[in-house]
């Protein structure tokens, strides 16, 4: 038999603690106001109903509503209408309609815009869960977080309102005057300003792009950390590494692990073990089988060392290199090792230091420095300053013509073939003369202060000596073998680089003889 009672609410309230409620009372939600109640008790147990400025109270929590539903034995409300459930002073939760369960104190809000509100952050979704006993907001339907001028949305979202901290799953997208970060998953501590995100995570701000899969982001600093391989991609430059330090504020990079570094305005690309970067400065160090490719119009030119530089000049935007250590350089025109180097895209200058060797097509050059002129890609133009030794292979007898001397200059032609040698300063030289029927008629030996040397097809030409010269024909039945070498000479051409070794390809294969033979 079920019984309707109408009482009036002042008469009501006192009484009501007398109905039947669960065996612990101090639990039940209480009930602080209404215009309107409406009690139905049955064998199913006491059911409230409350109309107009409803308002309810549970262990600390104020509710409000336009009507409510009170199941007293399982002490379950549902609440309709402009609800809003007030915690403290500081979390506010709202909506259209509220499930609230008081015995685990979990509160379910539903609506078109229902949100959860506290000091700095308002969270919206259709559907959002509050459990009040531990302090953790939750919606598993697309939401909104809006942090002070931050925004975030994903398809899930928790929130704790006790450590303030956001854990966010599926098409994460965080939103702020700075950058925009999109991800799979987020954690966000907003006392430290730390986020971290998994599974494919991109950050995009005016000046670039980050991209990665694993790491950290300081929305404070603009800090990135990053565990797995990571690009930043700006206007200027491309980084990425295996892991990845990025400072964004102060343009500072730390890459390690497969670093590649693209220099998109000269075509540049460095790579390596590990590299910095400080782009205030226009300034890369990379190291740790470092390599660096310049894409020149026709050609190219390959630069391996144990350490290589890049600074960058801003207002003209060219581009310094520096070699450092065990150097090898490639280009098809010629190769070369020395200890270091420089090489300045502007003018086309390549500067070798500590006893180079280089080689073209059937020459080797070697000194204790040596400048190359690049002209339209090809080399034109050799300096070569202190113990100057200039050897040309001579393929048809298999000899070698060679000068000597303090400073030698040596031109190239269109096709970085020797066209001619100055050598200026204890000049010396061997060459084998031939007739014009290539027989040979002997070695020439000359001693002479100054003298220019022409080549054709890395033949000697002709020789002119500015001075008075020491010199003597030998006829081919009376030349020794120690006559066809100048003191100093060494044929190097299996410490050639390859375009493989220059590329690291086969580094290891390197004899150690060969990589110590400077």
């Amino acid at each position: 038999m079920i019984r309707y009672l109408y009482i009036t609410l002042a008469l009501l309230i006192p009484l009501l603690g007398k109905s039947q409620a669960p065996a612990d009372t101090s639990k039940i939600v209480e009930i602080i106001s209404a215009e309107d109640l409406t009690i139905i008790s049955n064998e199913a147990g006491e059911t409230r109903k409350l109309k107009q400025n409803v308002k309810l109270r549970h262990e600390g929590a104020v509710m409000y509503c336009d009507s409510a539903t009170q199941h007293v034995l399982s002490n379950f409300i549902e609440a309709y209408g402009r609800v809003k459930i007030v915690q403290g002073d500081t979390v506010t939760v709202t909506g259209d309609t509220l499930h609230y369960f008081g015995n685990t104190k979990l509160a379910i809000m539903l609506g078109r815009k229902a949100q959860l509100i506290d000091a700095t952050r308002t969270l919206t979704s259709r559907r959002l869960e509050y459990d009040m006993m531990n302090g953790i907001a939750s919606y598993k339907t697309p939401g909104i977080t809006v942090d002070k001028s931050d925004t975030l949305t994903s398809n899930t979202g928790f929130y704790n309102v006790r450590n303030k901290e956001y854990t966010y799953y599926q098409n994460v997208k965080l939103v702020s005057p700075k950058y925009t970060l999109t991800t799979d998953t987020l954690l966000f501590q907003s006392l430290t300003k730390w986020t971290f995100f998994k599974g494919n995570t991109k950050i995009a701000n005016k000046d670039g792009v980050l991209i990665g899969k694993k790491g950290k982001h300081n929305t404070e600093t603009g800090e990135s950390i990053f565990d797995t391989r990571t690009t930043v991609d700006n206007e200027s430059y491309t980084l990425t590494g295996d892991s990845l330090y990025y400072d964004e504020p102060n343009k500072k990079g730390y890459a390690r692990g497969r670093v590649e570094m693209i220099a998109k305005k000269d075509s540049t690309i460095l790579t390596g073990n590990e590299a910095m970067y400080r782009g205030g400065e226009g300034f890369s160090k990379v190291f740790g089988q470092a390599l660096v490719k310049t894409i020149l119009s026709r050609d190219t030119l390959f630069i391996r060392a144990d350490t290589l530089y890049s600074i960058e000049n801003r207002e003209d935007s060219t581009r310094k290199m520096i070699a450092d250590r065990n150097v090898f350089i490639y280009k098809t025109d010629f190769q070369g090792i020395c200890d270091s180097l420089t090489y300045n895209n502007a003018d086309s200058i390549i500067n070798f230091y500590k006893k180079p060797v280089l080689w073209g097509d059937l020459n080797q050059l070697e000194a204790d420095s040596i400048t190359v002129w690049l002209v339209n890609s090809k080399i034109n133009k050799m300096h070569l300053r202190g113990n100057s030794f200039v050897i040309s292979e001579d393929s048809l007898i298999k000899q070698y013509n060679q000068v000597k001397g303090r400073v030698i200059l040596a031109y190239f032609d269109k096709r970085s073939k020797v066209e001619r040698v100055d050598v200026d300063g204890n000049g010396e030289s061997i060459y084998y003369a031939m007739d014009d029927k290539e027989t040979l008629i002997g070695l020439n030996r000359v001693l002479c202060g100054k003298m220019n040397i022409r080549f054709a097809e890395d033949k000697v030409q002709r020789i002119a000596f500015l001075g008075r010269p020491d010199g003597r024909l030998i006829p081919p039945h009376l030349i020794r073998q120690g006559e066809r070498e100048l003191e100093g000479f060494q044929w190097r051409i299996e410490q050639k680089p390859t375009k493989e070794v220059t590329t690291w390809q086969t580094a290891a294969k390197i004899p150690e003889e060969k990589r110590k033979a400077r």
